[in-house]
This record gives structure tokens, C-alpha cells and sequence, in this order.
């Protein structure tokens, strides 16, 4: 008999999909990109060797096989964190200061930072939202220990964790891309997010106008929501109620930018590096991931 590994990642992924009913969510949840968990899901049918979902119009159902999966899959989760839990060392305590914009802050932290005070009960984080230039001035200067940011174009130092596929948005309902000139809702200049979606609209020969700016993704959501522009934000913020518009419906397509972690030289502290380590190992790229096959519809 063939003994198989099951990365915990995919058993996590799965039973998000299945308490959300939605890979979108999930993406958005575990702080990773929704082809990202597609592949995982795939990846697990295939060391599983059984279809472990099939198809109701547009949703995705769990097989006979999918829920007996799924069913060992809690039962390793629960014993996975607990395990954690108990080996992650007590007496590490202190505070440490995270600065991320909020983009970051609501779609790809919460999940980690959750399972890190879970397994360290005793570090307190305070979190800084701020837009990412000001932040990388922050924690040189030592007024937050560790940053999670953007790379701009003129940063130095840091380390690159993830990369972020850019994408246009807007409202479910919105033709606001299909106006001449495009309006868009924008950070404030100096954002490489505003810079790339200029740039990609200009090299494409198309009319583009400001119709929102905004320091918060929050009012970027609120201006696509309301069906007053089309936004540009990495593909973890897509939510419901917004969908991404590409190359299919006239909008070019965008890069991806550099997420980097930066961590204080005063932060010498044993809090501040736990905090640090646990988000370079939950951020970072799964690089074996990349390349496998088309991602699975889910509606």
C-alpha cells in the first residue's frame, strides 16, 4: 500500500469551502488567492484518489467520499491547533506593534493572527493601519515592529512573503467600466496600486477619470459597491457583491505586486520575532502549487 501526506493547508481549505460554500470567501478567509485554494482542493482529490466533489448547476457538492474526508479532516484540524497550541512556548509574553494597511488587515490577517494568539496566548498585538509608505518609515524609525506592505518602487530591505495578483473591480451590477472615460476609485498618489492602473489604461489607449479617492479600502468597496467606478485591489479582496472585470470585457489585464515583511532593528524581543516568523511562514508563496490545472467553478 502507497502511504500518501496530506498537507494540513488543503484539509484547512477544505473545510472552508464547505462551511462557506464559497472559494471566494475561503480565499479571503485563509489570506490567499481564490486559483490558489482551487488547486489545493484539486491537489487533495488527487493524493486522495476519489472525487471528492461533483457538480450542482454551479456549486460544487460533496461526494460520498468528500465527506468522509471531510469528516477525518476536522478531526486532524482540531488535533493539528491543539497540538500547536500546546508546544508554542507559554512563557513568551510581551507586546508587539503590526503595521499593514487595512486592505491586509481585513483580508489576509485575521485567520493567521487568530490561530497566532491562539498558540501564543500571551503576546499581545497591536495593530497600526496605515498605507504602506508611511508604515515603512514607521518601523525604521521604531515606532512599529514589524510591517506587512506593498512594495513600492523606491523601498529597500524587507522580505518578500507573497505576491498579489492586482485586479479591476466593481459592483455585481455596475457598467461603470464600460463608461468613457473610465471612472476609478483610486488610493492617494504615490500607491503603486493607482500607478499600475493609470499606467495599464494609458498604455491601452483608454479614457480614465478619478471618480473616488481614498486612504481605506473601505471607500474604494463603497464607490464599487454603489456602482460609481471600478476599482483596482489584489484578488484576496474580492467580495460579494463585487466582481472582477478582465480582458473579456475590454479592461487590460494587471500585474502582480510584492508584498514585504520588515521587522524593526529594535524588535529584538521574543514576541516580536514569533509574531515575525508566523507570518513569513503563512504568507509566503506555495511555490509548488504553481502550474497545476484550471481552476474549479464555484458559484
Amino acid at each position: 500500500m502507497n502511504l500518501i501526506s496530506l498537507d494540513i493547508r488543503m484539509l484547512r481549505s477544505l473545510i472552508s469551502v464547505v462551511e462557506t460554500g464559497s472559494i471566494t470567501e475561503t480565499a479571503r478567509r485563509l489570506g490567499r488567492t481564490q486559483p490558489a485554494i482551487t488547486l489545493q482542493l484539486q491537489r487533495l482529490e488527487e493524493l486522495a484518489g476519489k472525487q471528492l466533489f461533483e457538480h450542482a448547476g454551479r456549486r460544487l457538492m460533496l461526494t460520498e467520499d468528500g465527506t468522509t474526508v471531510l469528516t477525518y479532516a476536522k478531526s486532524i484540524l482540531r488535533l493539528h491547533d491543539e497540538l500547536i497550541s500546546q508546544l508554542a512556548s507559554q512563557e513568551i509574553e510581551g507586546q508587539v506593534v503590526l503595521g499593514t494597511p487595512d486592505l491586509y488587515a481585513a483580508f489576509m490577517l485575521p485567520s493567521i493572527l487568530s490561530v497566532f494568539r491562539k498558540s501564543f496566548p500571551r503576546i499581545q498585538v497591536e495593530l497600526n493601519c496605515a498605507l504602506s509608505t508611511p508604515l515603512v518609515g514607521l518601523v525604521k524609525r521604531g515606532d512599529v515592529d514589524i510591517a506587512l506592505v506593498t512594495r513600492m518602487n523606491d523601498f529597500t530591505g524587507g522580505q518578500v512573503v507573497r505576491r498579489e495578483q492586482l485586479v479591476w473591480m466593481t459592483g455585481e451590477q455596475s457598467a461603470a467600466h464600460q463608461e468613457r472615460p473610465i471612472p476609478l476609485a483610486l488610493l492617494p498618489p504615490g500607491n503603486i496600486y493607482r500607478d499600475y492602473a493609470i499606467d495599464t489604461l494609458e498604455r491601452a489607449n483608454l479614457r480614465w477619470r478619478i471618480a473616488c479617492v481614498s486612504e481605506s479600502v473601505g471607500g474604494l468597496q463603497a464607490a464599487a459597491f454603489a456602482g460609481m467606478a471600478v476599482t483596482v485591489l489584489g484578488r484576496s479582496a474580492l467580495v460579494p457583491a463585487m466582481r472582477e472585470v478582465g480582458p473579456n470585457e475590454g479592461l487590460p489585464p494587471l500585474p502582480k505586486v510584492e508584498l514585504l515583511l520588515y521587522k524593526s532593528s529594535g524588535a529584538t524581543s521574543k514576541a516580536a520575532t514569533a509574531l515575525h516568523d508566523y507570518l513569513a511562514h503563512y504568507l509566503r508563496l506555495d511555490e509548488e502549487l504553481s502550474g497545476r490545472g484550471a481552476p474549479i467553478e464555484l458559484g
